[in-house]
């Protein structure tokens, strides 16, 4: 069983060592990072708050919760945070409990429009027993529709507006909806969690200076994190929010985690400006590449993207699923992804792909190596032989196997 165990583990890494990693949910985190894993505060538990913690032995640990407050704060410029939470479902869910009850309704982005689930009736939100209705949706600017969604909420009755999506290519209306929300006395709720990075970087909005009641996010995508959440809110929902967390959703917080998290923010504020600033103008080049290669990526007249995603419709030639799978025989690892225009329920073989451009980026490439990994997407789905595609992708990455955008570079893919 041991022998079995370390070789699945180190298949594992060879996979992503030797390809080339476009899931946009995903990241890879440096040794700084990765070693705080390993420390006794994964042992122990850290139930409760600050200075009132239901065990003894954590006057540590909670000086360790108070530093990732500070440097929470620092960052984001919030009022109150909390970085208890495990994951962003877990963020999010945490929320619904706070400032809704069970049969008030919310309004979302639905998953065809980019909607996370757990902003949907399938996940968090209809856990919590809420009635979740979607906005209105523009196609062209592939963005929320603020025009019909003013018209149609004042019947609804909302308890919250939630923003934020899982494809994410354009910043939302925080200020239009803000607005809205106030006219009917909702709650405006920002999931970041694709965005953090960039947000802490500077390159893309900042829903809390446009008003956002509540920014919820996960750690570990385009920010430097490890897998865990954090909820930013004003002082007024602090009380409400906090009590969401815990007891509601959160008992111990895997304080191992919440010490890497600390160090990914202290990572993020020496060279997260610079790190965002080029996954975006990756995530462009990539965009304008395929798009000139003919590929039907979306929002051309939009310059494509102002995040770290890429949006391509591959219905033409077999789906997401075929595409994915295919692209993966060569070594090329994305996501198939719905799209406005597709049926909820096909989620077996939706009409898109997604590409995230923000783990390749941490690895040190740029705009040229965005233009090689275009040739290299329609090598595979043009040429018929995947072993050859696959021999050149892996010739290409073993050039980019090293963290960088750390203080000490380290290798990506190695057990430590």
């Amino acid at each position: 069983m041991l022998e079995r165990l370390m070789e699945i583990t180190k298949k594992h890494h060879d996979l992503f060592k030797y390809s080339i990693p476009l899931i946009a949910s995903e990241n890879v985190t440096s040794y700084a990072v990765r070693r705080l894993y390993m420390t006794d505060f994964g042992h122990r538990y850290a139930e409760g708050w600050i200075g009132k913690r239901f065990y003894q032995g954590c006057s540590y640990m909670d000086e360790l919760e108070a530093l990732a407050v500070e440097l929470t704060k620092r960052i984001f410029g919030c009022e109150h945070a909390n970085v208890q939470p495990i994951s962003g479902v877990t963020a999010n869910l945490a929320t619904f409990f706070a400032l809704t009850n069970p049969g008030d309704c919310i309004v979302s982005l639905s998953v065809p429009h980019g909607g996370h689930i757990s902003h949907d009736k399938f996940s968090a939100a209809g856990i919590r027993g809420l009635r979740v209705e979607h906005y209105p949706f523009d196609i062209e600017n592939f963005n929320i529709d603020v025009d019909e969604t003013r018209r149609i909420v004042r019947n609804l009755k909302p308890k919250i507006f939630v923003l934020g999506a899982s494809l994410f290519l354009f910043p939302h209306p925080v200020e239009e909806i803000v607005e809205i929300a106030g006219e009917v006395g909702a709650r405006v709720v920002y999931d970041a969690s694709h965005v953090l990075g960039l947000m802490a970087g500077g390159e893309f909005q900042d829903p809390i200076e446009e008003g956002a009641d509540v920014v919820t996010a996960s750690t570990h995508k385009t920010f430097f994190g490890p897998q865990r959440a954090i909820i930013m809110c004003k002082d007024e929902l602090a009380k409400v929010i906090d009590r969401g967390v815990f007891p509601g959703v959160v008992s111990n917080h895997h304080v191992h985690s919440l010490a890497c998290y600390v160090m990914a923010c202290i990572e993020m504020i020496e060279f997260g400006r610079d790190y965002a600033r080029q996954t975006v103008k990756n995530a462009r080049v990539l965009a304008e590449e395929m798009y000139n290669l003919g590929y039907k990526v979306l929002c051309p007249d939009l310059d494509f993207t102002r995040s770290h995603q890429v949006a391509v419709d591959v219905s033409d030639i077999g789906g997401g699923d075929y595409v994915a799978r295919k692209l993966e025989e060569c070594g090329i690892i994305l996501n198939k992804n719905l799209l406005p225009w597709d049926d909820v329920r096909n989620v077996e073989n939706p009409s898109g792909i997604r590409i995230g451009v923000q783990e390749v980026t941490r690895l040190g490439m740029g705009e040229d190596e965005m233009r090689e990994i275009a040739r290299f997407i329609d090598m595979a789905l043009k040429d018929k032989n995947p072993g050859k595609v696959r021999e050149e992708v892996r010739e290409f990455k073993s050039n980019f196997l090293t963290v960088k955008y750390t203080f000490e570079e380290c290798p990506a893919y190695e057990v430590i």
